[in-house]
């Protein structure tokens, strides 16, 4: 299966109502033909669905794309560390242009991020 690259950018929040394209995330990931992930086919590469965190002012960070307890879906990047950002519902979403996603960071704050595209 080929891996898509998706690029979620921060949505607008009270902080920032336009949203901000410097903040944001990009992952590699198995999508099935509808737009939802693939857990199966994460399973047979997970070592190459990487995730890049880049926010303004800050360095960007590098960590894996990793399933856990409960079928929970988290950015990692320290494997086996507490760094993980949950994602919610991250396998009910499609992945497509123009949806919304909500990630918990390394703050505690859970912010939205709009799918902006899928290649």
């Amino acid at each position: 299966m080929t891996l898509k690259h998706i690029r979620l950018e921060l949505a607008r929040t009270k902080q920032t109502p336009d949203g901000d394209p410097a903040c944001g995330y990009e992952f590699a990931a198995p999508l099935a033909a509808d737009g939802h992930l693939d857990p199966d086919a994460w399973r047979k590469e997970k070592d190459r669905c990487t995730v890049r965190r880049f926010w303004r002012g800050a360095a960007d960070e590098r960590g894996l794309l990793v399933h856990g307890k409960g079928g929970r879906w988290a950015f990692s990047y320290a494997p086996g560390g507490d760094d993980d950002e949950p994602i919610f519902k991250f396998d009910r979403h499609r992945f497509v242009p123009g949806e919304y996603v909500s990630i918990t960071e390394h703050d505690g704050e859970t912010r939205p991020f709009k799918v902006v595209s899928v290649r």
